[in-house]
């Protein structure tokens, strides 16, 4: 897959490529989009699921809760959401008393992902283990898989108990020396540590950038902390659309990725979500879930992120315990996968990023409203708009300006009932939930087209634009 890094800085990248501003009350605001201009392009497999190595494991029935080739419900909803990449992982991958996969559970991962149309990030284990022991899982994975691993990862978050990056550093050289030389096109990827440790993920940018078989750097985010420390569910759901969250994501990407560009590498986000140890009750099950996560895809997508994999699961690893895990994209209920508030947003992030991302500007200037623009490779212009305001008055009319002629436009509405953050049932996407099958059948609503096209953007809500000639 070529790509072409932007010219852009950081600081130059936030004002070209994606810019945010807070508007007053039914204000009119005028987004001007330039479809001419050059921009990033946004990887095909850019959106995936992150799940831990546990839930690959079959039950004490045998079976697979997950990843199976027969769960037609869940291949479905990964269709429906476009999700391109898996990543197997979590600390459930390093937790000694956890089983290590076997074959025939790796088998059954590869063949739901073939038919859901995936790709696969592997880890394989590093905390009490030993080169010895990881080849041939490593070996049985390369030589069946090879065309559908994106890359293997060894450790999970090994900061926390390798403690110091040089010991990393000289066992993950011993680990990759082993299976290269028993798998030789394996390819690579790491650190995968804790969002604090970035400074890891820019000394393995330097240490590894040059290997022919490291492919990318991969990273862990979590902006919003502890979910178990939010005691407040209105104040966690106001902080998680506030300026003070993507101020969190802006210090990881400062203190990592320069590094990584300077040493010739991409970068994925391959674990993330809003709070870690599975999310805040309230807060991360809710619509303001929705409203953030289509902002944050955006968010790194516009700083030439490879990929950004939402961690998920009924429930997840917190330490050395399992936890309910409420920023989940579904759960597993009788008859299907009932989608949560942020499978909203993964749609909607789907529909409009398929291309390359315009510069945008808009009329007014500050926090709580955003704009991103991309131009597909049939020529169809895409603007998504968010409101992340839940103010009765915040409803705006937006004015896209785009400077050409765009007869057909249609528009695809991304709402709650009564335009409600804490809201987690009744979400829509195009006057359509997703169904416990995976379904979706989300309609676009017909717009007047022009050169100048209004649309109207209630308060906590977000809109995906289409314009074709």
């Amino acid at each position: 897959m070529s790509r072409s890094f932007p010219i852009c800085t950081a600081l130059i990248a936030i004002a070209l490529c994606a810019f945010t501003a807070v508007v007053s009350a039914q204000q009119k605001v005028t987004v001007t989009v330039d479809p001419k201009a050059s921009g990033i392009a946004i990887p095909d497999d850019f959106m995936g699921l992150s799940f831990e190595s546990a839930a690959i494991l079959p039950d004490a029935s045998g079976h697979y809760p997950y990843f199976r080739p027969d769960n037609l419900s869940l291949i479905q909803l990964f269709k429906t959401l476009g999700i391109k990449n898996l990543r197997i992982g979590g600390n459930t991958a390093d937790r000694p008393s956890v089983k290590v996969p076997s074959p025939p559970d790796i088998d059954a991962v590869y063949a739901f992902a073939r038919d859901a149309g995936t790709n696969v990030t592997y880890t394989l284990r590093l905390r009490e283990s030993n080169p010895k022991d990881v080849v041939a899982i490593a070996k049985y994975v390369m030589d069946r898989y090879q065309q559908q691993t994106r890359c293997l990862t060894i450790g999970n978050e090994p900061n926390i108990y390798e403690k110091e990056y040089p010991k990393y550093r000289d066992d993950l050289t011993a680990f990759m020396s082993a299976i290269t030389a028993v798998a030789p096109d394996a390819k690579f990827c790491g650190p995968a540590t804790t969002p604090e440790a970035g400074d890891w993920a820019a000394s393995f940018a330097a240490d590894f950038g040059h290997a022919k078989n490291v492919v990318e750097v991969t990273q862990h985010s979590y902006p919003g902390g502890n979910g178990k420390k939010v005691d407040d569910p209105v104040a966690g759901r106001e902080k998680m659309l506030s300026p003070s969250f993507s101020s969190e994501y802006e210090k990881l990407y400062t203190n990592f990725v320069l590094a990584v560009r300077e040493n010739g590498l991409k970068y994925r986000v391959e674990e993330t979500n809003n709070f870690y140890n599975g999310g805040a009750k309230d807060v991360s099950n809710t619509f303001a879930s929705a409203l953030w996560g289509l902002d944050y895809l955006y968010w790194w997508a516009s700083r030439d992120s490879d990929g950004l994999n939402f961690h998920t699961g009924d429930n997840v690893a917190a330490g050395e315990q399992q936890t309910p895990c409420w920023y989940a994209t579904f759960w597993t209920v009788a008859n299907g996968y009932e989608a949560h508030p942020l499978a909203y947003a993964i749609k909607a992030f789907t529909l409009g990023s398929h291309g390359r991302l315009l510069p945008v500007h808009i009329s007014n200037g500050a926090s709580n409203f955003s704009a991103y623009a991309v131009l597909g490779a049939d020529d169809s212009l895409y603007i998504t708009l968010i409101n992340k305001s839940e103010a009765p008055s915040s409803g705006m009319d937006i004015i896209l300006n785009f400077q050409e002629v765009r007869a057909k436009a249609a528009a695809m509405y991304l709402t709650a009932p009564q335009s409600d953050i804490a809201a987690k049932d009744g979400i829509t996407l195009g006057g359509s939930s997703i169904s416990l099958d995976g379904a979706w059948q989300g309609k676009w609503q017909t717009l007047n087209g022009g050169k100048n096209i209004v649309v109207k953007l209630g308060p906590s809500s977000a809109v995906v634009v289409k314009l074709a000639h």
